[in-house]
């Protein structure tokens, strides 16, 4: 040991940010026990090494007595007087020890340690850098599948893509090029283990943030997300700016923007919905493409009774009920979807059940309140009005689905 390992303590120090005195204490507690176990003694001992030269000396720690019984372990107060006039009995006493070859040992063992430290403070620069990027998305490349778990090489670390986080029919191939959400990075003894995700939809709307400058900027708000990943995504947008359209911005000339979006899930189809405070309004909405002839809203139970033209029922519900099932989730309202048969024929059998008979005015009248609520046009009273901007790639054609259906909202 020399000056030379000072010297390159403090170029660490400067270029990797780790603390010399911090080194020098670890490199110390380290010859410890490599003092111990080359020179096989049990001995309590302290080794110092000198801040400016490099020199490393080794002590040995005796306690002061008048009549020493273990030599290995104490000192007479006789003896402790000339190694330092300040000695009393009880005191401990340092005597050096140092071997004449320990320094081809304390070089190895010095080099051990610093070696450690390094690849120690490099995994903790990576861990707090991925820390600080939860809920963000990364670039990576596919590296390998190992038990159906997708490794993706970021550059500084490596991540894990579970099969739970995988979207349904894609495929990973080696070196394809992925952008991921981070959802969680632990910090383990092999270094930070990175957990990332191709099905969260924060993945959607951090595509969106990178697409569109008014979300990026704060103009135009996400204010609700729901997704069946590889299949279907609903967004609801909102804008601070009265002058600024929110679906227009997220979609792009001619739709520029939602199609990189569109491109990176794979071909995905993302509705773009106008988020609304009126819940009527919103249920509407959020039931695109369908259009709709009224909503009822009941706000103390949160649950919607929506009314759709016959030959747009299959539309609304969507295929396997998808459509009303994601509208659910992006509201967090409980929606009932009927046909304007259906309702009709729901109205009809209450006048029976409270007249207890058929009566023509009163049915007529039923009838007349039915027909203010939908005047023959799409968006009748501001129901139903529909943007064809409002959906990207929403074709549905009339799938088969059961023609009355209730969906609760699910938790995120």
């Amino acid at each position: 040991m020399s000056a030379e390992l000072i010297r390159a303590l403090d170029q660490l120090e400067k270029e990797r940010g780790i603390e010399k005195e911090v080194l020098i204490e670890a490199i110390e507690a380290a010859l410890v026990s490599a003092y111990k176990k080359n020179f096989g003694t049990s001995q309590d001992v302290r080794i110092s090494i000198d801040r400016d030269t490099g020199e490393v000396k080794v002590f040995a720690l005796k306690k002061v007595t008048a009549k020493p019984k273990d030599e290995n372990s104490e000192i007479s107060l006789e003896d402790a007087l000339k190694l330092d006039s300040r000695y009393e009995e009880n005191d401990i006493a340092e005597v050096e020890v140092t071997p004449r070859k320990f320094g081809r040992i304390a070089a190895q063992t010095a080099k051990n340690v610093v070696m450690q430290r390094i690849r120690e403070a490099e995994r903790n620069l990576i861990f707090e850098e991925y820390f600080n990027k939860e809920g963000d998305i990364v670039t990576g490349i596919v590296q390998r599948i190992e038990r159906r778990n997708v490794i993706i090489d970021l550059g500084k670390a490596e991540a894990i893509m579970l099969p739970s986080e995988q979207t349904n029919g894609e495929e990973y191939r080696f070196n394809d090029r992925l952008k991921v959400y981070i959802v969680e990075v632990k910090k383990t003894t092999k270094g930070p283990q990175i957990l990332v995700s191709r099905t969260h939809p924060g993945l959607v709307k951090r595509l969106f943030e990178l697409e569109v400058p008014e979300i990026h900027d704060g103009t135009v708000e996400i204010k609700s997300i729901s997704r069946e990943a590889g299949s279907r995504t609903k967004i609801a947008v909102y804008s601070k700016d009265p002058n600024v359209d929110p679906i227009g911005a997220c979609v792009g000339q001619r739709g520029t923007r939602v199609q990189a979006i569109v491109d990176e899930l794979r071909g995905e189809k993302i509705d773009i919905i106008k988020w609304s405070s009126d819940p009527e309004e919103y249920i509407s909405s959020s039931l695109s493409p369908a259009k709709v002839v009224r909503v009822d809203a009941d706000e103390e139970n949160r649950t919607a009774r929506v009314i759709v033209p016959d030959f747009q029922l299959s539309l609304a519900i969507g295929k396997e009920g998808q459509n009303a099932r994601l509208a659910a989730k992006l509201t967090g309202w409980k929606i009932d979807i009927k046909s304007e048969s259906q309702y009709r024929a729901a109205i009809e059998q209450q006048i029976f059940s409270i007249g207890g008979s058929y009566d023509d005015e009163s049915a007529e009248e039923s009838e007349d309140d039915y027909e203010a609520g939908y005047d023959g046009t799409d968006g009748a009273d501001g129901f139903g009005e529909y943007d064809d901007e409002a959906a990207y790639d929403g074709e549905a054609g009339p799938d088969e689905a059961d023609p009355e259906q209730d969906i609760e909202p699910e938790q995120e």
